[in-house]
């Protein structure tokens, strides 16, 4: 298996944790964050699969904003998660195999000669970054609900 093929399958299995997760959240919020990420695992996996025959293009995403934009949605219409410690964890786990793809893409651009794969691969590495930064706050924003969006402002979510 090369390593397109087997960042494919990272990807098919990364969109298949967030759906499965979004199928068992109740927050309407989360869960369109949640498929957000899976939409963005398959966007990945497509452009893995046409690599070898066209030029990859992996524009920038807006997921962050879109993100952002549906925490501030939530506070500002007093919805609140109470999430238990299970489904937390959850969300660590997305945040593992998300450090995995950052680490499997980044490694494996070093290691490519040619530069337009290093580049895919570099472009890829920092789209998960995002993605772990994401869940990040999703694993704080559940935490204290009422006080992370005045206090974080997404701070600690840098532009890559």
């Amino acid at each position: 298996m090369n390593i397109f093929e087997y960042a494919m399958q990272m990807e098919k299995d990364g969109e298949e944790f967030y759906r499965d997760l979004a199928r068992n959240v109740q927050n309407t919020g989360v869960k369109y964050i949640l498929t957000m990420l899976a939409d963005e695992e398959v966007n990945h996996f497509n452009i893995l699969q046409n690599i070898a025959q066209v030029q990859p293009e992996a524009g920038d995403t807006a997921i962050l904003d879109r993100a952002k934009n549906v925490f501030r949605e939530m506070k500002e219409t007093g919805q609140t998660l109470h999430a238990d410690e299970s489904q937390i964890e959850l969300y660590k786990e997305a945040q593992t195999i998300e450090q995995r793809s950052i680490d499997f893409y980044s490694e494996k651009a070093r290691s490519v000669e040619d530069t337009l794969q290093k580049q895919f691969l570099q472009k890829l590495a920092a789209e998960e970054k995002k993605h772990y930064f994401l869940l990040e706050n999703i694993i704080d924003f559940v935490s204290r609900p009422t006080t992370w969006l005045e206090n974080a402002e997404f701070v600690h979510l840098e532009d890559y």
